[in-house]
Parts: C-alpha cells; structure tokens; sequence
C-alpha cells in the first residue's frame, strides 16, 4: 500500500485545520450557505434527504485494518454505527451532524484518510480494479499509477470548478475489472511489442440520463505522458464543456457532440504542452519519481515472490466450504495464494453495508489472513488479498462467523444497489427494498447456482449511482405523480470477460410498481431457464434470443397483477 510521506500527512491534516475554520465560520453566520456548500463539498460533505452525509476517499480501493477500525469507530460514534461501500470504492455516513464534521475530518486525517474531491465538479476518486497488484491475468500494476494520478488531481488549481465532476478509473489486466468505457476517462495499461509500457485511453464515457460508452482516443500512450494528455482532454473539456445545463455538463456530452474535433482539439493541446515545456514544466512523471511511488507497492513483509507451498483446497471439506470456494475465492499470481471475497451481500442488510462491528471483524480477518490489507470492489464488496491457500478453511469459518461468508460471488443476490430513496434527497424511488424482497426470493443457494452468473444493478434515480446502465439486468427508480415506480432493463453490460464489450441495457416496457419488481425479475429469470442452452450465462441468452421472450414475460406480471387488483 501507499505509505504517506510527511508531506502528505501534513497536507491532510492542514487540510482538516482549513474546513473545520469553514465550518465555524459557517455555523456562527460569516461564511453563507452558498459560499460554504462548494467548499465542504469537495471535502465530500453532502446534505442529503434527513442529514449530513460524508463521503470518505478510498483511492483505488485499498484500505488497510487501520484505517478500517477508524471508519468503523466513526460509525459508532458519531453516525448510527454503519457505513455504505459504494461503486467507486469509497465509503458513505449517512447520519453525522454538521457540527460534528470536522471532529470526524481530523480523525480521518489520524489515519491518513480525508473525503476530499469525493464530490464537487472536479475530478473524483481515482479507481480501478479490486485485484490490483495480485490478478494472475495483469500486464502491469496499475496502483502506482493511480497514486500519481491521485497526488497530481488533488487541488488542482485548474480543475477544481469543472462543467460537471469528472470521474477516472484505470485497469492494467485483460479482463476489465474496473469498467473504464464507463467513465470520463478510462486507461487500460498495456504493452507494445517492444515490451514497453503505455496506456490505451478512452474519453467520454458515463451513465446518468445519456448513457454512453468512452471512445477510444489513444491506442497507446507511453507511460511517462498519461498526465500530459489528461490535462489537455481536461483542459478542452473545461474550456468547451456546456455550463448552461448540468444535465448536459458532462464530457461524453461534449464528445459525442464534436467527434473528430474533440479528438483534435485534445491532440493540438497535447503537443502544445509538450512544445511549450522548454524549461521542464511539463508533467510528465519522471523515471525517479515512479520508482519512489512504486516502491510502497511492494510485496507484505513475509511474502515472498515465490510465494507459499500450495494446499490441498478441498479434501474432505463440507459442500458449503466448496461452494464458498468456488464463488468468494480467487486466482492470484503468486502460487499458493488466493485472493477472497468478503460478500456484504445478505439478508436483512442493504448491498455494501457493513455495521461498524462488523468492520472491526473485517480489519480482525485482515490482520490474521490478508497483512493488514483490504480492498473495496466496485461491485461493493471486501477483498482480502493476501490469503495464504493453507489458511482458506480457517477463514472460511471466521468468515462464516462473522456474516461474510455468503458464496453468491456474481450470483443474482450480489447486487448493486445505491441507497436510494431512504436517505438520498435526489432519488425519485427507494432501492433498499426493491433489493430486500429480491434477495429473500432468491435465498436458496442451489437455485443461484442453477441460475449461474448474472449482474443485477439498482439505483434510485437517472444519476445511475446504482450502476443499472450496465447491469445484465438494470432496475431504474422513476417518480410518477408522486409514486415509486420502476423501469427494467436487460443486456447491459460494463465490459468484463464474461460479458464482452461495455453496453447500456434496454427497457423492456412502461414502468412496473414496486410490489411487481420481485415478480418481474423472476419471470425474467423463468424466461431464461426456458431459453438457455446448455451451460449459457444469462447475458449470453439475451444476446442470442433478443429481448421479445422477456418483455412478453415481464408483461404478463403486469396484466396478472392488474388482474388480481380489478
């Protein structure tokens, strides 16, 4: 992990000194609410629908036991004793006061956290793929990279008021594990035939009202210039990008609108920068500095490079203790280490959150099994990266004592879901229901298995935070004449292997009430089990059968719940 030099610490607590003069100033009536709101915003402070609610920076999803047990006594002490995992790997309070806010700002700081850039038109948290640094498919690490994304967009005097905020994410293996297309920039790290390292970029891509996928600008991008060309994409976004209408501030509007001409104007800045930089001004990363940087991502102390004698996974081991294994535990580069999944996927409980007792269990598992590391996945889950295979079991039935053991890995019930409703002054319908009732019909682990894999994403509004764009089945919450009302897609997908190229799902018809989302979602999945061949994935049928059998389905719920009601 990152190891926070003195500079970094000491930027971060004064950065803390800073919002907490703001607040007072604030709360004793010299600082206007208007000129208050765009500073604690990009101090990730929000008000949303009954209070406060904070956003804590997890940059590209590592997190280590520490900083764990301070998030957890933060729930305890200052919200409702809970936090939400989100899908840009960050972490959500819900219920802190205002007035406590810098109290929490400073204990962030304690641990080399903070919130800032995690909202406010700038550029976000910089995320990537959960098995960073441990997938046995990576080309090349791409933490050390993100780290220096992350040093060089925070505060950047330039980019601090963008048209709209701004959202990177960044992979470095041949699965996409971070869902670059769908972002205002996605990097893929890759390597040319002469074994050189170097970025293919993609621009433009997103959710929201328009939902479009990034278009590729530079097949490959040596390594050493990645920061040059984002701030000249950045540069002639902020310089053309629509600040008239927020709906259509974002980036991908203004690529979709200009085409080749965007791509021009970005390649004439690009060189303008490089032309310009007769006195070294130009940032580029020097080989010195990626050394510096790369060095914290070393292997745990005790790891070696050689890795761990391997062990027998399964032997005489329960079915649950196989299943567990086959969902919830993963490849890793190193031999006789896995990487596994923490599943905050279970009944009674929203997707991605976690009590702040069970944070502590999570950062006990971390120290006892991982090193002390964790990671928070994009599809709002935990990962203990380091796992030696002759420790499985033993983790296992920790897990399984402390809740985290669901092995729904990619199953229907491993759904994305924003919070919705419940507490999000922006949503027109809530989430955490629709995806209760879904998870307690599909509660029988021998059906999930016979369902196979599938994406099922919620969010509760156009703002997507729920991911339902890219979902193989999305679930939209809409607002009409006051009432909750859901649209569903199928066919989305946000660029992994299994589903091929990253697309925006299709609504399947008018909007279903809440009572019938359950009914829709299983006739969806009756429909699939009636069409599939063989061993086929849900997305897979869709593809091959169209959309038809589905809406037909979907629509008979519909008539049969009118039906029952007249």
């Amino acid at each position: 992990m990152y190891t926070y030099t003195a500079f970094d610490r000491a930027f971060v607590h004064a950065r803390a000194r800073q919002y907490r003069d703001q607040l007072e100033r604030n709360l004793a009536g010299k600082l206007l609410e208007d000129e208050f709101r765009p500073l604690r915003l990009q101090n990730g402070w929000y008000v949303q629908r009954h209070a406060p609610m904070l956003r804590v920076a997890v940059p590209y999803g590592e997190l280590s036991s520490r900083q764990l047990r301070m998030l957890a006594k933060i729930g305890r002490e200052y919200d409702r004793g809970y936090g939400h995992f989100t899908t840009r790997q960050n972490l959500q309070f819900n219920w802190i006061p205002l007035v406590k806010s810098a109290d929490v700002m400073d204990a962030l700081a304690e641990v080399d956290m903070h919130g800032i850039q995690t909202s406010g038109n700038c550029i976000r948290n910089i995320t990537s793929d959960a098995l960073a640094g441990i997938a046995p498919d990576e080309i090349v690490d791409p933490r050390p990279y993100c780290e220096i994304l992350r040093q060089w967009s925070t505060l950047h005097p330039e980019f601090a008021f963008l048209p709209r905020k701004f959202k990177i994410a960044v992979t470095g293996a041949r699965e996409d594990r971070a869902a670059i297309a769908w972002h205002d920039i996605g990097l893929q790290l890759l390597k040319n035939e002469r074994g050189e390292v170097g970025f293919k970029v993609l621009v433009g891509g997103g959710m929201g009202r328009t939902p479009i996928t990034g278009t590729v600008v530079r097949e490959f991008l040596p390594w050493q210039q990645i920061l040059v060309f984002i701030e000249a994409v950045v540069r002639v976004y902020n310089r053309y990008g629509r600040r008239d209408n927020m709906y259509k501030a974002r980036i991908k509007i203004l690529v979709k609108a200009e085409g080749r001409k965007f791509v021009d104007a970005v390649n004439r800045e690009f060189e303008d920068i490089l032309e310009r930089d007769v006195e070294g001004c130009a940032h580029l990363i020097p080989q010195a500095e990626f050394e510096r940087v790369a060095a914290c991502f070393r292997l745990p102390e005790g790891v070696s490079p050689q890795g761990a004698p391997r062990a027998d996974l399964e032997g005489d081991a329960p079915q649950a203790y196989r299943r567990w294994l086959q969902r919830n535990v993963h490849g890793h580069r190193l031999p006789g280490y896995r990487a596994v999944t923490l599943s905050l996927k279970r009944a009674g409980q929203a997707p991605g959150d976690a009590t702040s007792d069970q944070m502590d269990a999570a950062a006990d598992l971390a120290e006892r099994f991982s090193h002390g590391e964790l990671r928070v996945t994009h599809d709002q889950n935990l990962v203990l990266p380091w796992v030696r295979e002759a420790d499985l079991r033993a983790l296992w039935q920790a897990a399984r004592d402390a809740s985290f053991a669901t092995p729904n890995i990619g199953f229907l019930t491993d759904m994305i879901a924003c919070p919705g409703g419940d507490f999000c002054g922006l949503a027109n319908a809530r989430s955490i229901p629709i995806a209760a009732e879904i998870t307690e019909r599909f509660a029988d682990i021998d059906e999930l298995h016979d369902i196979g894999d599938i994406d099922l994403h919620i969010s509760g509004c156009i703002n997507s935070c729920g991911h339902h764009h890219s979902g193989h089945i999305g679930i939209l919450g809409v607002d009409k004449d006051g009432k909750e009302w859901y649209q569903v897609s199928l066919g989305g997908t946000d660029g992994s292997a299994l589903a091929g190229s990253a697309i925006a799902g299709k609504v399947i018809g008018p909007s279903f009430a809440a009572d019938e989302v359950a009914d829709v979602v299983e006739s969806l999945i009756d429909t699939f089990r009636a069409q599939r061949r063989g061993g086929e994935r849900f997305i897979a049928t869709v593809g091959r059968v169209g959309l038809d059998p589905f809406k037909a389905a979907a629509n008979a719920v519909r008539r049969s719940t009118a039906t029952v009601e007249h």
